[in-house]
């Protein structure tokens, strides 16, 4: 991941996870800068256009067929996050159950 922290991952990062024995590969292009902003009651992602291809990318492969419920990838301040940014989780989740209620 990035040498420092708010850095961009270099372009030949690739990250691994394993889920119910299926590997799936996330990637990050070249200069990809993205940031996690939590406004209270918004969310704002802000990246350029390496960033929001990389995103692309990562939700593309959690939607892959075969890619078991319950995959996800965290990304966090200085780990494919620039500095400052709030903590993002994409989660491929098929269950068609409503969310439960929040108070």
């Amino acid at each position: 991941m990035p040498t420092e922290p708010g850095a961009a991952p270099p372009a030949n990062t690739h990250v691994s996870t394993v889920t119910d024995g299926i590997a799936t590969v996330f990637t990050w292009d070249e200069g990809a800068r993205i940031e996690v902003r939590n406004l209270g009651r918004e969310i704002v992602i802000e990246a350029n256009s390496a960033g929001l291809k990389t995103l692309a990318r990562h939700l593309l492969t959690l939607a892959q067929e075969g890619t078991p419920d319950g995959a996800h990838l965290q990304l966090e301040e200085g780990n494919g996050l620039e500095a400052g940014s709030a903590s993002l989780v994409l989660e491929r989740c098929d269950d068609t159950s409503p969310p439960p209620e929040t108070p």
